[in-house]
């Protein structure tokens, strides 16, 4: 591989340094939560969708926000609730006495970054409403397409389905996601800081935007280029294919797990200024990417499958 460690796309120094920028406001936003900021942008830089699942009260919503703050992008929040309706997410068609003609009104999904609050407290049917946006960036109504503004980004947060009044993400709609984190509590210094310091909320709201769409998806397109040799490839491709026959794998990993595994990888090379890819990215996002895809058998976990997956496939 190669050994050089500026990015291969030549980047201009103004749109890196917005882009370190970027990561170092959210991470002083977010106390303590290094390592999960910079998943977050890997999604972002990937063009690929964020969920984020914990229990209430641990940053999942102050995360989102200060990614929106940040990005400088329309941002619009929907609380999934119980009788939330796909309608309420999409839009809807009403009838205007003075044109005579049925007229559009878009709903919140029209945005740039869409914050899909507790989006596992709204029923399978309006959970699914969003799976045309998320893969196409486009919707369907009233037997028309619509498309939705470019960056198009869905930052969805989710408590632990074991939880009162949670319903399970369908298959289809988890495989939307391009990482599953978790974010866990504070350390002690953190939450320390968070106590001195109070409310996150007026610090997001005072941010300032260091990204915008243009700068948002020139980095997407670099990161596009960033190079994976062949044994990277082949790594990645093991990974895959163990996962299929991996002991207490009911439904290993799909193609499109595995280019999105890839994507995320050239991703992170490049959050980390780098022009090629490391096996070391690969296992940094394996687990993030693989265990809310994988189905697991009843006597395990899709965490502990994960890891047996990647201690399984050796790096040649």
């Amino acid at each position: 591989m190669a050994s050089s460690t500026a990015p291969a796309t030549m980047l201009s120094d103004d749109l890196m340094d917005a882009l370190r920028n970027a990561l170092a406001q959210v991470d002083a936003l977010v106390l303590g939560k290094s390592p999960q900021v910079r998943m977050a942008f890997v999604a972002l830089l990937a063009d690929g969708h964020l969920l984020i699942e914990d229990l209430p009260g641990l940053g999942k919503t102050t995360l989102a926000r200060a990614m929106a703050a940040t990005l400088g992008l329309g941002f619009a929040r929907v609380q999934f609730t119980s009788d939330l309706l796909p309608s309420d997410i999409l839009g809807v068609s009403v009838y205007e006495a003075q044109t005579r003609r049925f007229e559009f009104h878009p709903g919140p999904v029209f945005t740039h970054v869409l914050l899909a609050d507790e989006i596992n407290r709204a029923p399978p049917r309006t959970q699914s409403a969003l799976l045309e946006a998320m893969a196409e960036h486009q919707v369907s109504i009233d037997g028309q397409t619509r498309a939705l503004p470019e960056p198009f980004l869905v930052i969805a947060t989710q408590n632990p389905t074991d939880l009162s009044g949670t319903y399970p993400l369908p298959d289809s709609q988890l495989d939307r996601f391009l990482l599953r984190l978790t974010l866990g509590y504070p350390d002690a210094q953190a939450e320390r800081e968070l106590l001195a310091g109070g409310d996150r909320r007026p610090l997001i709201a005072q941010a300032q935007p260091v990204l915008d769409a243009p700068r948002i998806l020139a980095l997407r397109q670099a990161a596009l280029g960033v190079h994976a040799s062949e044994a990277l490839l082949d790594y990645v491709q093991a990974l895959v294919a163990r996962s299929r026959k991996q002991p207490g794998v009911r439904v290993g990993l799909s193609p499109r797990a595995g280019l999105a595994l890839l994507r995320a990888a050239r991703a992170r090379a490049l959050l980390l200024e780098r022009d090629h890819v490391l096996p070391e990215d690969v296992q940094a996002l394996f687990p993030a990417i693989a265990e809310h895809r994988l189905v697991a058998e009843a006597d395990t976990t899709t965490a502990r499958l994960a890891q047996s997956i990647l201690h399984a496939v050796a790096v040649d």
